[in-house]
């Protein structure tokens, strides 16, 4: 679908592309089957999802427009859905439960459509769907981003029901609190886990507080504002010029949900960055998003990335889970008077420069058609693929990442971007935890275990352009053989590959990847991953440097890896004198190792 999301009525065309194919699974039942695929929760479960997460977006669309088939199937099916003696009851809730999570699309719409909704309803209705939300404070939730599920229920019962507990609201606001860092970066519950979850989640429901309670709370709200305005000056960099943003960590299914905090930001009125700047990102990211296969044959938004796929997803990514990604048509609430519809949007700052953003973990390079985010000491476990999502060695938006299908043959493993080692060249690991890490402005340094009897101090340097060097110092007791893998290209038959001892290079209608080995390696070649492994390319290839028999004792191995457009394609050579790389190039560089 062509749309360029720069306008109202962009966004309510895209509205019906999404709304339009469920309105055939609307009933009375306040649920949707929207496919067969499992979940960590079950059938029942993953069909109220469904049905309530659109509110996302149909909550928005409300406050200034009328569906009346929808209207009436949302207002009925909650109605049954709260409804303790219907047949269609959605249960009573528990501690951790998912239909926790739900509350808080359905209090949003609450609060921005209290007419088209709560006052649809008589008295006995509202008193069931007040005690079916209250019920989230009389329940265990996780100490994470979770929280705010409650803080929105309580706002919805404070301005519907006139019945809340502002003793919990405050508890739940202690400990957000304490998951604050600096410029306004917080983790989610996990001090090693700085992702999306901070964007469209934290600082999301943060300016929905802050846009309905600003009277009432003024000094919290003005906080939360402050902090959103913060965090936009370095998270503009996660997007580059032609929209497409940093896929990195877990809930990547829920795809533009990833511009969703620049439309908070837009509803609750703070002008992190020049609106036309904050439109430019919006509007790009949206836009490249309905460029790609992100519906099924049904017209659903699939679970996936850039394709349908499950292999890269969660145990809680069930058929509705992607519709979280609504979140950022919160700007359908926004008035039609709003500056921001009035700009146009702005074309991304090329800067070039290399970003460090030490709360996030991670250097950003940005460059002129993709950025590159190196990261260190990053993880959040007990989630599928955690290893592909935090621990690569380097993000790209261009190239994307894999995820893996298995470890036994290197190929299984979705190694683009890591270090990768075996004994007999059988099971495969790369960098999970770390024991310590350093964020510097030249370079990231990861110092990790993948046996308890083999260390190794992982350093990367940024060299901007799309480049990098990687330096492996590893101390081994046991004989290892390791293979380095560089940036990810589609499989194709256009490919184009070059391969010497120690240089391998593919061109590829997406770019150019290669990898130059410095010292340590003994063979190049390009790998063919599993199909449905990378996040951007159905079939996929990287180039890899091999080390074998690396014996018991310590080894460097040295690499140069790039991954660029042709148009833009630079060179660089790199000298190892001891612990002294010289480079030579656009830049000429000395690093100290």
């Amino acid at each position: 679908m062509e749309n360029k999301f720069q306008t109202k009525q962009d966004f309510l065309n895209g509205f019906s592309k999404l709304m339009d194919p469920l309105k055939a699974k609307y009933s009375d039942n306040g649920r949707l089957d929207l496919g067969t695929s499992g979940s960590v929760y079950g059938k029942n479960t993953q069909e109220i999802e469904a049905f309530l997460r659109p509110l996302w977006a149909f909550g928005p669309f409300l406050v200034d427009h009328d569906d009346q088939f929808l209207n009436d199937a949302y207002v009925s099916g909650i109605i049954n859905g709260t409804d303790p003696e219907s047949a269609h009851y959605w249960g009573d809730t528990k501690d951790y439960d998912q239909l926790l999570v739900e509350m808080a699309a359905l209090s949003t719409t609450l609060l921005l459509s209290k007419e088209k909704t709560w006052e649809k309803m008589s008295k006995t209705q509202q008193d069931n769907l007040a005690k079916w939300l209250d019920s989230i404070n009389h329940h265990k939730t996780p100490k994470n981003n979770w929280l705010f599920f409650r803080v929105l229920v309580n706002l919805a019962l404070k301005e519907c029901a006139g019945k809340w507990d502002p003793n919990q609201v405050e508890a739940d606001f202690k400990v957000i609190e304490s998951f604050y860092i600096d410029n306004g970066w917080y983790f989610d519950g996990v001090d090693s886990q700085m992702d999306y979850y901070i964007s469209f989640a934290i600082h999301y429901y943060s300016l929905i507080y802050a846009k309905f309670m600003a009277e009432e709370d003024p000094e919290r709200c003005t906080l939360f504002k402050e902090r959103a305005t913060m965090f936009a000056q370095t998270f503009q960099y996660w997007f580059d010029e032609k929209g497409e943003a940093l896929p990195f960590g877990r809930s990547l299914t829920y795809r533009f949900a990833q511009c969703s905090f620049w439309s908070a930001l837009v509803f609750c009125d703070v002008e992190a960055l020049p609106w036309g700047e904050i439109k430019g990102i919006i509007s790009r990211n949206m836009a490249q998003w309905f460029s790609h296969d992100i519906f099924n044959a049904s017209g659903f938004l699939s679970v996936g990335y850039h394709y349908e796929n499950l292999v890269m997803a969660e145990g809680y990514n069930a058929p509705g889970s992607p519709y979280w990604a609504l979140k950022s048509f919160i700007l359908l609430a926004v008035p039609d008077n709003h500056p921001y519809w009035q700009e146009e949007p702005v074309a991304k700052k090329e800067t070039g420069e290399l970003h460090l953003l030490p709360e996030a973990r991670m250097v950003i390079s940005d460059s002129k058609n993709q950025i590159q985010s190196f990261v260190g000491g990053q993880l959040e476990a007990y989630q599928a693929h955690i290893d592909a999502k935090y621990s690569k060695l380097v993000y790209s938006s261009k190239f994307g990442f894999s995820v893996s299908k298995g470890s036994l043959y290197y190929t299984q493993g979705g190694f683009d971007n890591c270090l990768a080692l075996s004994e007999n060249d059988l099971y495969y690991r790369s960098k999970l935890t770390t024991t310590s890490y350093e964020i510097l402005a030249d370079r990231v340094i990861n110092v990790w275990q993948p046996w308890v009897d083999v260390t190794i101090k992982s350093t990367v340097i940024p060299l901007g352009q799309g480049w990098h060097i990687r330096v492996h110092d590893i101390e081994t007791a046991r004989q290892l053989t390791a293979v380095e893998g560089g940036f990810a290209v589609p499989f194709t038959d256009d490919n184009t590959i070059k391969i010497t001892e120690e240089m391998v290079r593919c061109e590829n209608t997406i770019g150019i990847t290669q990898m130059q080995a410095i010292k340590g390696f003994d063979e190049a070649k390009m790998i063919r991953m599993e199909p449905n492994t990378n996040l951007f390319f159905q079939c996929s290839n990287h180039p890899s440097l091999k080390a074998t028999d690396l014996m018991p004792g310590t080894h460097r191995l040295v690499s140069l890896v790039g991954g660029f457009e042709a148009s833009e394609e630079v060179s660089f050579t790199v000298e190892l004198t001891g612990d002294t790389l010289n480079v030579a190039g656009a830049v000429t560089y000395e690093f100290t190792l």
